[in-house]
């Protein structure tokens, strides 16, 4: 059975050092598609770091390592999760485990549009709500959707990697823009490189990997520049919304709604981070009551979660979400992760931005490689991510939801590093 390791939506990912060993023989063919390779190739780096990072570990021992490079919540599940899943295991139901309609349970969809209305200040319609596998099968199937053959979509960065992934699964091509110094939109970057060719537009708040809360005021002229430029080049540019970190904000920070803010939107969420159910694979797609040809929209979202093979998100789970709507971990455990890796930062010398959002930090390196940096920090037995995985070159990316005390041992080996470099 093949070896697998925890990728950053839950899912699990292959050995990497199984999908690249050699085929037995001599003069055998490749037994993967030839884009495979070449983006496992461009992936090599991942693989390298996560080597690297058990070879420290077994050599050191997993406590006298400081691994800050995946996103996994480990922060407690509400205790609504297990109280609520106990009530509808031990409910006495018809069909209890049976197929349900392809874009999920009746009322599970009411559950989550009642939520939304409030969430996004407008009627949200049930017939407008697919649950799905994650927020990353919600972007798929709404790629799915909306893309034909050569359409293009753009994304600030950094951004999350796996968007490469998404939009070539479906034929199009991403195109990244810049952000500004804080990692909020450049909307003059974002209308440079529309073309007849753009379908949509990703964005990801709060953002990873920076941690950044795109503002209300941003939201709303990227909407306009939208709406704008739609008309201009004869169609309909969407915007897609990925808001898996949606409720972990920190001082006061509100994610503000694109519904209101744009007729032709689309929300992916996902429970994974919210409610620390990163393993369950639940999550939903939104589409704006507003939307120009709602209902073919709609009905080509659900047909396209049947097509690709997702069919229903996990059936217990959507029972569960549509009784604990508006339930979320308690975030002040991540704000004080946050604010004590900040300090230790900060102190160490590092150039960083204060997330707004998410459990990410995404600081400057201090010299232009950051790869190379991020082989120096394993030095002093640090593991991060280079920030060129997500677009961001000269940058790397800590993950804090770890434990506090992986947190407080690191600051030696970051105060080390700064006296080097500051």
């Amino acid at each position: 059975m093949m070896n697998r390791r925890r990728g950053r939506r839950g899912a699990l990912t292959p050995d990497f050092r199984l999908l690249n060993s050699k085929p037995n023989g001599k003069g055998m063919n490749m037994t993967i598609a030839t884009k495979i390779t070449a983006y496992m190739e461009r992936s090599s780096w991942i693989r390298r770091m996560f080597e690297e990072g058990a070879a420290l570990k077994a050599e050191h021992g997993a406590e006298k390592v400081f691994d800050f490079t995946l996103g996994n919540p480990d922060v407690p599940a509400p205790p609504a999760v297990e109280t609520e899943l106990r009530k509808i295991i031990s409910e006495a139901q018809p069909m209890k485990y049976g197929y349900m309609p392809n874009a999920g349970y009746p009322e599970t969809r009411k559950a989550v549009a009642d939520y939304l209305h409030g969430e996004q200040q407008i009627a949200v319609r049930p017939e407008g709500i697919v649950m799905t596998c994650g927020a990353g099968g919600a972007l798929n199937v709404a790629l799915k959707t909306l893309l034909n053959p050569g359409d293009e979509v753009i994304s600030p960065r950094p951004y999350f990697v796996e968007y490469n992934f998404y939009v070539d699964n479906h034929g199009g091509e991403l195109k990244t823009v810049p952000t500004k110094d804080d990692f909020t939109l450049d909307l003059d970057a974002v209308a440079a490189a529309v073309t007849p060719r753009t379908k949509a537009v990703i964005i990801n708040s709060p953002n990873n990997p920076s941690g950044a809360v795109y503002p209300a005021e941003q939201i709303r002229d990227l909407g306009e520049l939208l709406r704008r430029h739609s008309a201009a080049i004869g169609h309909i540019i969407y915007l897609i919304s990925d808001e898996p970190y949606r409720k972990l904000t920190y001082d006061g920070v509100v994610v503000p709604p694109i519904f209101p803010a744009y007729a032709n939107s689309i929300i992916a969420n996902s429970y994974s981070k919210e409610l620390s159910l990163a393993g369950e694979r639940i999550g939903f797609l939104a589409l704006n009551p507003a939307a120009e040809d709602f209902s073919r929209t709609a009905a080509g979202l659900l047909f396209s979660n049947r097509i690709l093979g997702f069919v229903n998100a996990p059936g217990i789970m959507q029972r569960l979400v549509a009784r604990i709507q508006g339930t979320s971990v308690d975030v002040d455990i991540y704000r004080k992760k946050r604010d004590r890796l900040h300090e230790i930062l900060t102190a160490a010398g590092f150039a960083v931005e204060k997330p707004q959002g998410a459990f990410y930090f995404f600081p400057k390196a201090p010299i232009e490689d950051d790869v190379a940096f991020v082989r120096e920090l394993q030095q002093v037995k640090i593991l991060a991510v280079p920030g060129s995985g997500f677009g961001g070159p000269g940058h790397f990316r800590l993950a804090y939801c770890v434990d506090d005390q992986t947190i407080a041992r690191s600051a030696d080996a970051f105060a080390a590093v700064g006296r080097k470099y500051f």
